[in-house]
């Protein structure tokens, strides 16, 4: 061996060990990361949930003021009220409607009438709700009120959808009698 050829066998030595030990610290720090990361993150996940969760109940029974009551009632009525105008006037289309159609006409007027009314239905229902949560004193009650109309609003839908099956079928039906007569 040359004094020359020497230090590149030693440079060529040092290089092949270095890649040897970076690779096996490499695979040993991404299998510890990919160990810990999750941990990391439940902890993390946990934590957040114990802070919601503490300044829920820090809250849980605060009082709502009375001022506050008061100004939810105002404007719950003052929309009901508008609500029922804007109601008698849908209700004079639909009876304008109803005198200048046929057969076909009707059907379509009975379905019309038919989404109006469940309309009506949910707005009033949603009407007692804004009312109720007006009058709730905290926050648990608030809560309460909801799920309570959320489970009761989840089985109307389902009924009133029924309804308005049930009537298309038959505005169908009675649409397609005077074709099948011809």
């Amino acid at each position: 061996m040359t004094k020359s050829s020497a230090p590149k066998a030693g440079a060529r030595k040092a290089r092949d060990t270095h890649r040897k030990t970076a690779s096996k610290v490499g695979t040993s720090k991404a299998r510890n990361t990919h160990h810990t990361a999750p941990k990391v993150a439940a902890e993390k996940a946990r934590a957040t949930h114990r802070k919601t969760a503490t300044q829920f109940e820090e809250f849980r029974d605060t009082q709502v003021p009375d001022s506050i009551s008061a100004l939810a009632a105002r404007n719950v009525a003052q929309t009901r009220e508008l609500y029922e105008r804007s109601k008698n006037t849908l209700q004079s289309v639909l009876e304008s409607w109803q005198n200048s159609f046929g057969a076909a006409g009707q059907g379509a007027v009975a379905l019309n009438r038919k989404l109006f009314d469940i309309a009506e239905r949910n707005i009033s229902t949603s009407f007692e709700l804004a009312t109720s949560l007006a009058g709730a004193k905290n926050l648990a009650q608030v809560m309460d009120l909801q799920a309570s109309y959320w489970r009761q609003q989840f089985g109307n839908l389902t009924a009133q959808a029924e309804e308005l099956r049930a009537l298309s079928t038959k505005v169908t039906a009675n649409a397609a009698k005077p074709m099948r007569g011809q």
